[in-house]
C-alpha cells in the first residue's frame, strides 16, 4: 500500500520508559480522577503533551506517565489514543449467539480468542452471547463471524450499524452515571477540542498507517509523537496536523484517554434494544440520545429472528440505577410504549481497543502503548 508517510517504518525503541518506574510517585484519587476525567477529549496534539497534562495538576511530566503507567496496569486506562467515527474506515458489526448455557464459557473462550474480537460480553437473553467484529474490509468480518459460527456450530446474528446517534462519547466519572459528553480541561495553546458538528468523512489508504497507531494508542513517552512520527518516516508536526485535521473532519470522535469502565466502579451496564417502526426510528434515535444517562445510542440492522432496531446503553454503578435511567429516557423519549427489552450484562469476556487498521501498522511494532 503506498503510503504519504514515507518509507522508513521503522519504529523506534522506548528509551524513557526504564527511568518513569523510578519516580515513586503515587497519584492521589483526585488526581487520578483528573487525568482520567478530564482528558477523554482534547489530549493535547502538540510535542510534549504529558507535560501539558501536568501543568493543570501541578505535576511534572515524568509524574504524569508514572500515573498513566499505572492506571494502565491496574486496568482503569485502556489507552490514550483515537476512537474513530462509524464509516471513517475498516469495518465492524456486533454480532450475536444463542450459546446452550452448558457450553457458554467454551464458545466465549473461542469467540474471545480471535484476534478480530474486541469485546465479548455474556447479556440476559435468549441471545446470550454479544460480541464485536472489526476488521479492515466488511469482507474479512464476515469471514471473521463464518469462522466462528464453523468453530462453534452456532448461528451468528448479524446486526451491522445503520445510524449512530451518539456514539463513544467521553463519560462522566465522578457521577454514579456516566453521564455523557465531557469537555476536557483547555491548558496552553496545543489542547485542541474537535468542533461540535463535523461531517463524516473516510480516511484515505496511505492514512492507515497512522491510524493504526491511533487507534492502538500513544506510548507513554514524554514525546509519543515524535515517536510515531519517527516509525512512519515524516515530521511530528505532520502527525499533529493530520490528527487535528481527522478531528476536524470527523474522521475521529475524539482523541484522547480511554478507560475501561469496570474497572472504575461503573459495574452495571444495560443494552436496550427497541422494535420501532422504520420511518420512525431516526426521529426515536435522537430523541432517545437526547436523554440524560444515555452514553450510546444508535440503529441496527434486523436480522431473522431478532426484530429489533434501535438500541441504546446505559453505564452506571449498580443495576438499580441503571434501571431507573433507562426507564426514564424511555418514557422522556416517547418511547415506553414500543416493543423492547433491556439486556444487563452478566460476563465480560473481553474488552479491547478495535483494531480496523492493524493490517497497517509500522513494520517492526517496536512502539510502546498503554498496554501489551
Amino acid at each position: 500500500m503506498p503510503s504519504a508517510w514515507g518509507s522508513d517504518m521503522q519504529a523506534v525503541p522506548d528509551p524513557a520508559a526504564p527511568a518513569l518506574g523510578s519516580t515513586g510517585f503515587q497519584p492521589s484519587p483526585a488526581q487520578r480522577l483528573s487525568l482520567l476525567n478530564a482528558w477523554q477529549r482534547g489530549f493535547p496534539l502538540c510535542d510534549e503533551p504529558f507535560a501539558v497534562v501536568g501543568a493543570a495538576l501541578d505535576l511534572s511530566a515524568a509524574q504524569v506517565l508514572q500515573a498513566y503507567r499505572q492506571l494502565a496496569q491496574e486496568g482503569a486506562l485502556s489507552r490514550i489514543g483515537a476512537v474513530f467515527a462509524p464509516g471513517s474506515g475498516g469495518a465492524s458489526i456486533l454480532s450475536a449467539m444463542a450459546v446452550p448455557p452448558e457450553r457458554l464459557e467454551a464458545v466465549a473462550a473461542v469467540v474471545s480468542a480471535h484476534p478480530g474480537v474486541n469485546h465479548n460480553y455474556e447479556r440476559e437473553n435468549a441471545y446470550n452471547l454479544w460480541f464485536v467484529v472489526t476488521g479492515p474490509s466488511a469482507a474479512q468480518v464476515e469471514c471473521t463471524i463464518a469462522s466462528l459460527e464453523a468453530d462453534t456450530g452456532l448461528t451468528a446474528l448479524r446486526l451491522p450499524m445503520l445510524q449512530p446517534y451518539r456514539i463513544d462519547l467521553a463519560f462522566d466519572l465522578s457521577s454514579e452515571l456516566t453521564t455523557g459528553p465531557q469537555h476536557a480541561a483547555q491548558v496552553g495553546s496545543c489542547a485542541l477540542q474537535p468542533p461540535q458538528v463535523a461531517p463524516r468523512a473516510q480516511l484515505a489508504d496511505a492514512d492507515w498507517p497512522l491510524a493504526a497507531l491511533a487507534e492502538a494508542g500513544l506510548p507513554l513517552v514524554a514525546q509519543p509523537y515524535a515517536q510515531w512520527a519517527q516509525a512512519l518516516g515524516t515530521t511530528t508536526a505532520q502527525v499533529q496536523a493530520t490528527l487535528q485535521q481527522w478531528l476536524h473532519t470527523g474522521v475521529l470522535s475524539r482523541f484522547g484517554v480511554v478507560v475501561r469502565h469496570h474497572e472504575l466502579g461503573f459495574a452495571a451496564n444495560a443494552m436496550t434494544v427497541l422494535d420501532v417502526p422504520d420511518d420512525e426510528v431516526d426521529a426515536a434515535g435522537r430523541a432517545l440520545a437526547a436523554q440524560p444517562g444515555v452514553t450510546l445510542a444508535y440503529r441496527r440492522a434486523r436480522a431473522p429472528g431478532w426484530r429489533y432496531n434501535l438500541y441504546c446503553m446505559v453505564h452506571g454503578a449498580h443495576r438499580q440505577a441503571v434501571e431507573q435511567v433507562v426507564a426514564s429516557a424511555l418514557e422522556r423519549s416517547g418511547l415506553a410504549h414500543q416493543p423492547h427489552a433491556v439486556l444487563f450484562s452478566r460476563r465480560r469476556f473481553k474488552q479491547t481497543g478495535g483494531r480496523r487498521f492493524a493490517a497497517a501498522a509500522p513494520i517492526a511494532q517496536g512502539v510502546a502503548h498503554a498496554l501489551p
